[in-house]
């Protein structure tokens, strides 16, 4: 197989383990070539434009992209890079694994837990945000429609048939808000039906997260709105020692985006001690994306196996005295074993 995807190194620390998940996903022999183009400021300084015409283009003519951690300037009326890509493309579907891995000093161990969330619409379309005169009040309309309700839950019911997962949790408020919130949860409940062979839960949002802190092994799938999926999937990444574990894949018709959700650390940047599981992890998602599922499946074990066996080359935030390099070297070295 060769196929050819867009990549996106990043700002900060992303060219950095960019090219550590190059090295390892070249190891892997996946038969992939990359058209790597531009994104963020180091776009802004070099061609005027946060997202330049060439990146889109290049993102639709492939269907995929590999894209490290962007930066969008603070105020001048720069809009989220990430949130333009999403609405751009249509990306849906914005999918968070949680995986415990060895090393990490996390709270937990054997967390497996995917949050599956509505990227598009909900609370972050910044539709009817108005603030009064005087200053004193504040209104933003929440908007969902069936069709994005319903196209985000049977993503997670059909994912979860297709990676052998046993239950799927619709997290909501409807109690509280009970238009917005409630279309979920009824659509949620009508789509439930047509899975009988998966256990279908339904979980009000307060008490889903502290859920997740006491009794974590419960959850399986958990599919939700835009705001309460941003909020639950930082807190799932928290149960494994951070977001220096937490890839996100941004799915739709279309296309699809695999990144590191972690931001561009510019404190650390150049300094060779960047920790690429996140976007490595992201690549593996992107060949189980791609039918490479055997290869998805090596290469999270050799960063499992790394992680477990190879301390001295593992990046300090993970308690080892290794750089970005080494730690992808050592990965690579594992793939090809």
């Amino acid at each position: 197989m060769s196929k050819t995807i867009a990549v996106i190194p990043g700002d900060g620390i992303g060219p950095e383990i960019m090219t550590a998940t190059l090295r390892v996903l070249d190891a892997l022999d996946c038969g992939l070539t990359y058209d790597t183009v531009e994104a963020g400021m180091i776009a802004l300084e070099s061609q005027g434009d946060l997202l330049p015409k060439a990146t889109l283009e290049a993102i639709a003519k492939h269907g995929i992209a590999l894209k490290g951690p962007l930066t969008t300037p603070v105020g001048g009326g720069f809009t989220s890079i990430n949130v333009t890509l999403r609405r751009h493309f249509d990306l849906y579907a914005n999918v968070r694994p949680a995986i415990s891995f060895p090393g990490t000093k996390a709270r937990y161990e054997n967390i497996d837990i995917i949050t599956v969330r509505e990227n598009t619409e909900g609370a972050y379309l910044s539709e009817g945000q108005t603030i009064s005169e005087d200053g004193e009040v504040a209104n933003s309309v929440i908007r969902v429609t069936r069709k994005g309700c319903a196209r985000i839950v049977r993503y997670a019911f059909e994912m979860a048939v297709k990676k052998g997962r046993k239950k799927v949790t619709a997290v909501h408020k409807a109690n509280i808000i009970k238009t917005a919130s409630g279309l979920f949860l009824n659509v949620a409940r009508e789509i439930a039906k047509e899975y009988p062979q998966i256990e279908f839960n339904e979980m009000i949002v307060d008490n889903a997260c502290m859920q997740l802190v006491m009794r974590p092994e419960q959850f399986d799938v958990i599919v939700t709105t835009n705001l309460f999926g941003d909020i639950l999937s930082d807190l799932c990444a928290g149960l494994v020692g951070g977001l220096g574990l937490a890839p996100g894949d941004n799915i739709s018709e279309h296309a699809a985006i695999f990144e590191a959700v972690h931001g561009s650390a510019p404190d650390i940047a150049g300094k060779g001690i960047a920790n690429p599981c996140a976007l490595l992890l992201a690549a593996a998602d992107m060949l189980d994306h791609l039918g490479m599922v055997d290869k998805g499946t090596k290469l999270r074990q050799a960063i499992r196996d790394t992680m477990a066996n190879d301390r001295d080359h593992v990046t300090p935030d993970l308690g080892g005295k290794g750089s970005t390099q080494s730690f992808g070297d050592a990965i690579a070295k594992r793939v090809k074993a």
